[in-house]
């Protein structure tokens, strides 16, 4: 029953349907499979979306929205403007900075795509290959997921249940995300020097940073106030995201004053399809997950994993493997919502610290947002830049490779991942 399941939607998702209804079609037919009344179908999946955890991704998502229509680019791209000056690669650094400015806000790599393509890219073509602008972007745009607040984390706090929290595993993803930063920051420079692209900028004063620190401090205490009061327990993930909407509407309308209401219906209803999306995946998959419980599938895997290795990083590295491919035709909520409650289990059954393990499935699947032939950031960066998916592939490969070498380095040293939630309490 779990095979047929898993082969309709994979026939399903590639025949063209989009994936919460492939989920919601496989569920079905593996209910009447079972035998099961198709009555208990309407209840299970209203159960399962009936979770206050889960409204605090629509609301990261409104919070994101409103800080991009509030114009929050620009004071961002000035920002790093001043701190970078006149360097090799300045530019593509202050894109970099730019998207890590954003994943603060945002926690999608999807809208920060978005934004980084249309506002950056045209500068950036004055002083580089396309290919290597939307490179870049791309780039800047996938530390979304990993630098907190994170929606990828978020829906994987939810699939796993108890033993994982969100702030937790925001926390897990701060020194890795430093580290891939600072990496994507030397990529641009190394290629930048190697290439022998034209310095620009200008020289650093700290007049100029310590006007625009000014004028940005209200914009970055946004991520201070929600993300620090959700680690401290002040608030919860949910409380927290409200409280970031309520202040994106305070910098657009008062601070920055570009935000009007007429763009308010516009950024409800983004936010509002993105969640829909989420929700009807989360609704089906549970029912997915029920019938692979009814059909023991969880025990089956972790009895045919244990008999091939008892090394939790060999489990580690198989994990790995299995999710490099499923990133590259599978998209990623889908992804989090059909494997975390298959792999999580087991992953605990082997000893691993449930944060180190949950940082590294996301890592994985953020990575595959990257990478051909499904990769999601590929697809909004092409259609909104003109880009030629090749070219963009080709320019993306170092940042992919720079992001793996990550992704190892947290492997073969868990305290990467685990030192700061272990040193907050979590």
């Amino acid at each position: 029953m779990s095979l047929f399941v898993i082969v309709s939607f994979l026939v399903l998702a590639f025949l063209g349907m989009p994936l919460a209804f492939s989920l919601g079609v496989s569920a079905i037919a593996g209910l009447w499979m079972a035998g099961f009344d198709l009555l208990v179908l309407p209840p299970r999946l209203m159960n399962s979306v009936n979770s206050f955890p889960l409204m605090s991704i629509p609301l990261f998502m409104i919070a994101g929205e409103l800080m991009l229509k509030g114009g929050i680019m620009d004071r961002l791209v000035d920002l790093a403007n001043a701190f970078i000056g006149r360097v090799r690669g300045g530019l593509a650094q202050v894109t970099i900075i730019a998207g890590a400015g954003l994943a603060s806000v945002s926690g999608a790599a999807v809208a920060d795509a978005s934004a980084l393509s249309s506002t950056l890219v045209p500068s950036l073509r004055k002083q580089y290959s396309l290919g290597f602008s939307t490179g870049v972007v791309a780039a800047a745009a996938n530390l979304g997921p990993i630098i907190p607040p994170s929606g990828a984390m978020i829906v994987y706090a939810f699939m796993a249940g108890s033993s994982v929290s969100v702030g937790g595993l925001f926390m897990s993803g701060v020194v890795p995300g430093l580290i891939v930063f600072f990496s994507f920051m030397g990529l641009c420079w190394f290629i930048s020097w190697k290439r022998d692209y034209p310095l620009v900028g200008e020289p650093v004063t700290i007049a100029r940073i310590v006007r625009e620190v000014r004028r940005s401090f209200l914009v970055f205490l946004m991520p201070v106030l929600v993300i620090g009061g959700i680690v401290i327990g002040a608030f919860t993930p949910t409380e927290g995201a409200a409280i970031g909407v309520c202040y994106a509407l305070f910098l657009g309308f008062f601070v920055t004053k570009n935000l009007s209401l007429s763009d308010l219906p516009d950024v409800l209803l983004t936010a509002a399809k993105t969640s829909a999306l989420v929700g009807a995946m989360i609704a089906f998959a549970s029912t997915v997950t029920f019938l692979f419980t009814i059909d023991m599938l969880p025990l089956k895997l972790a009895s045919l994993l244990q008999g091939v290795t008892e090394s939790p990083f060999v489990f580690l590295c198989l994990v790995a493997a299995m999710l490099l491919v499923v990133g590259m035709f599978l998209e990623s909520n889908a992804a989090y919502i059909m494997l975390v409650p298959l792999f999580h289990p087991i992953a605990l059954q082997y000893g691993i610290d449930p944060l180190h393990f949950g940082f590294l499935f996301v890592l994985n699947l953020v990575i595959g947002m990257l990478t051909p032939p499904v990769g999601v950031v590929l697809f909004v960066v092409t259609g909104i830049t003109g880009v030629k998916m090749g070219e963009l592939v080709r320019e993306s490969w170092p940042f992919i490779a720079a992001m793996y070498a990550v992704l190892l380095l947290c492997m073969l040293v868990p305290g990467v991942v685990t030192w700061l939630p272990e040193r907050l309490g979590y």
